[in-house]
C-alpha cells in the first residue's frame, strides 16, 4: 500500500510559526514520525509540502494510479480552495483530511472546510497526532 502525504501552505514553518497553536515539532520530525508509523503497518509513505495551490493540484492529478491514498493537510486552502477540492474529487484515490489545531475552536472563517465533503473523513485538534490518527483511518478505509 502506498500513501501520499500532502502538507499545504505554511506547514514548512512548523515548529516556528505560532507554536502555541501548531506545536513545536518541525515538519521533518513530523514526517519522520509518520514514516515510523507507516513502517509498522508495512505501508510506503511519501511526503510533500507546497505553499502553492497549483502544485498540490498538479501533484494530485499526476499520482493517479500510483498511490492508494492521500493524507492531506490543506492548511488555509481548506476554507476556500474549490480547485483543490475538485482535484481530490476528480481522482479515484481515497483521502483523509487532517489538521494540527481544532479548526472549529478557532476563528469562524476556519470552521468551514470545502475539502471535507470529498474525503473519507477529517481529524483535527490533536497536534501531530492528528496525522497519525488520520493515517490509521486512511489505511483502515483502504483495506
Amino acid at each position: 500500500m502506498k500513501i501520499l502525504v500532502l502538507h499545504g501552505p505554511n506547514l514548512n514553518l512548523l515548529g516556528e510559526r505560532e507554536p502555541d497553536i501548531y506545536g513545536k515539532m518541525g515538519l521533518d520530525d513530523l514526517n519522520e514520525k509518520l514514516n515510523d508509523e507507516a513502517k509498522k503497518m508495512e505501508v510506503s509513505l511519501d511526503c510533500y509540502q507546497s505553499n502553492y495551490e497549483g502544485e498540490l493540484i498538479e501533484l494530485i492529478h499526476k499520482v493517479r494510479g500510483e498511490y492508494d491514498g492521500i493524507l492531506i493537510n490543506p492548511g488555509a486552502l481548506t476554507h476556500y480552495s474549490i480547485a483543490l477540492r475538485d482535484a481530490i474529487a476528480s481522482v479515484d484515490i481515497k483521502a483523509v483530511e487532517v489538521h494540527l489545531s481544532n479548526i472549529y475552536q478557532r476563528e469562524s472563517f476556519r470552521h468551514k472546510s470545502v475539502i471535507a465533503p470529498v474525503v473519507s473523513g477529517q481529524v483535527s485538534g490533536f497536534g501531530y497526532y492528528s496525522y497519525i490518527l488520520g493515517l490509521y483511518a486512511l489505511i483502515n478505509e483502504l483495506k
